[in-house]
């Protein structure tokens, strides 16, 4: 017989009752409600305090970085100067630069040789004026070509200048026509000493001096060359721009010193005089003046557009004429002082140096004006960095400077010079394309800039989409090899050769078309490109010519004997003659 399991019979065993508490069940719930309560405050405190633990621990190692990362970023720096080689021709480079221009010119010549502009895409010409050309793209290729040695191209183009007629009946911009034109044509005189370019620049110049008929003696921004009649901007309430009157100079003075005449100097003076009047921000002045009155109106401060190139002439001015008037640099010096205190900033992870903007804002309250600090910069900016470096050293001196011989200003502007030019090669490398975008905004916040994976955004992308922001394009702009160039020539860090074959590269990789030309791009952030049908004249003349010069041997176009224009049109240096 199978034995029972032990319980089978058993009898059940009553259940006992749980102690009392003494609480009713309403009291316990109340109770657990006053224990839970307190209990998930310190929950979500941990969970948060989980939270910021992560993010501190994650971003640490951006703001804070660890040797190994600092090392990497001293290494950076130590690129900005630590290197220096004899500067002599890179052929091979140099020869991939000008096999560019060919591609790029002759494309030009074979379809819209004479025509202002050029479209690659759909190989056409295109006119300033309906009423003809007036020698944008072939006199602004003049020295190109010649310095390049590219003489049947020259002598073609020397022909059609020779035909070429400046009575047009339609306004043209003063300030282009002057750094494109004029400038055009005083460095092929300059280089080739051939009559023809004198004679056409004096037709021109006469035709351009009515623009300083105004009560103060302020350029007018436009004029009809055939009436020889100033015309005010309309579009910008009849203001002209700081650029628009600051960036004659070069080219007037040299003219009056090649043909005797002194007028040209006498008002592209009077116009430098008029502004150094003028109270200013320690050499910061807005971007508009008026021609009536002769100051400056309330407008912003800033580097790029409209303001630019006359920063850029101060020292040029100086140059130019041997360093014979110091006023020149003078007003140089106390401008890099007042960009220094008021407009360099440093980004927030990598400390890459950067330029702002002041912008007038009125207080609601209090009617009262400020100026508030903007973190944009243009790629037009990126002049400056050979400004600062050239203001230095007046491009004389050994190669590399002797930078213990400079004062602690020298020393700032020579250390903000590289600082500049380090973070305008950013704006390329940081690219899906390599090319820099027209227009940048720095981050102020790390986390923003993290996010972001980089130091700056292109402001305008959000506003635009689904469209393709303008800021987004890269047009084939020259400040940043120009700033290259210089830099090289100046100190011989071979880091200035490699960063300008970089950008070079990208160049031909997304902006070389097979049929010929190169294209501006619409956004530097899309892969595969989409082009525009445009190349800039300043393709040509600039960009190209200081690839070129940047690979070439120092004794072409040496700094301690020309000047480039805000064109890169070269002029000489000169100790003046002429009675102005």
């Amino acid at each position: 017989m199978a034995p029972k399991r032990k319980d089978a019979k058993a009898k059940a065993t009553p259940a006992t009752a749980p102690p009392s508490t003494g609480y009713s069940p309403s009291q316990l719930d109340a109770k657990a409600t006053a224990i839970a309560k307190p209990l998930a405050v310190w929950v979500r405190l941990a969970f948060r305090l989980f939270c910021l633990v992560s993010v501190g621990l994650y971003l640490w190692p951006q703001l804070f970085p660890k040797k190994e990362q600092e090392a990497q970023l001293q290494q950076e720096d130590l690129e900005l100067g630590g290197g220096y080689e004899p500067i002599e021709l890179d052929a091979e480079r140099r020869a991939a630069v000008l096999e560019a221009f060919k591609h790029s010119y002759g494309a030009y010549e074979r379809d819209a040789f004479g025509f202002d502009d050029y479209h690659p895409i759909s190989h056409k010409g295109s006119n300033m004026s309906p009423k003809g050309p007036v020698g944008y793209f072939v006199v602004d290729s003049l020295d190109s070509l010649l310095i390049m040695g590219l003489n049947d191209e020259y002598k073609r183009a020397r022909d059609w200048v020779k035909d070429l007629s400046f009575d047009i009946d339609d306004k043209f911009h003063n300030f282009e026509i002057t750094i494109r034109v004029l400038g055009g044509l005083l460095s092929a005189f300059s280089l080739s000493e051939d009559p023809i370019f004198l004679e056409k620049a004096i037709d021109l110049a006469d035709r351009l001096l009515p623009v300083f008929d105004t009560p103060s003696g302020l350029p007018m921004s436009f004029i009809n060359l055939h009436k020889r009649e100033g015309i005010l901007d309309q579009d910008n309430r009849n203001f002209v721009s700081v650029a628009e009157a600051g960036t004659l100079q070069l080219e007037l003075k040299y003219l009056s010193e090649i043909s005797g005449n002194p007028i040209y100097w006498q008002k592209a003076e009077k116009v430098i005089d008029i502004i150094r009047e003028q109270p200013n921000k320690d050499g910061l002045v807005p971007i508009f003046m008026s021609p009536d009155t002769g100051s400056f109106v309330m407008s912003e401060i800033r580097l790029g557009s409209r303001a630019d190139s006359y920063y850029e002439y101060l020292s040029k001015m100086y140059l130019q004429t041997n360093r014979t008037e110091a006023v020149y640099k003078e007003m140089h010096e106390l401008a890099m002082g007042g960009i220094k205190q008021h407009l360099l900033k440093s980004s927030v992870i990598k400390n890459l140096m950067y330029t702002s903007e002041l912008m007038p804002r009125r207080d609601r309250q209090t009617g009262q004006f400020a100026l508030e600090d903007i973190p944009k910069q243009d790629h037009l900016v990126c002049f400056l960095a050979a400004s600062l470096m050239l203001g230095v050293t007046d491009g004389t001196g050994p190669v590399p400077p002797d930078t213990s011989s400079f004062t602690d200003d020298q020393q700032d502007d020579f250390f903000a010079g590289k600082a500049l030019l380090r973070t305008c090669v950013n704006t390329y490398v940081a690219t899906k394309t390599g090319l820099a975008p027209e227009i940048v905004n720095f981050h102020t916040d790390a986390l923003h800039a993290k996010k972001d994976g980089r130091e700056w955004f292109i402001n305008s992308r959000a506003r635009a989409a689904p469209n393709t922001p303008i800021d987004a394009r890269n047009i084939l702009r020259p400040e940043t090899v120009e700033s290259l160039f210089v830099a090289y020539r100046i100190t011989g860090d071979p880091v200035y050769r490699k960063w300008g074959w970089d950008i070079f590269q990208a160049f031909v990789k997304h902006c070389r078309l097979p049929e010929g030309g190169f294209a501006s791009i619409y956004d530097v952030d899309e892969v595969p490109v989409r082009h525009e049908d445009r190349m800039e004249t300043f393709w040509i003349s600039e960009t190209l010519k200081y690839l070129y010069l940047l690979f070439s041997e120092d004794t072409l176009v040496p700094l301690d004997k020309y000047v480039f224009n805000t064109e890169a049109h070269v002029l000489p240096i000169f100790t003046p003659t002429v009675k102005h």
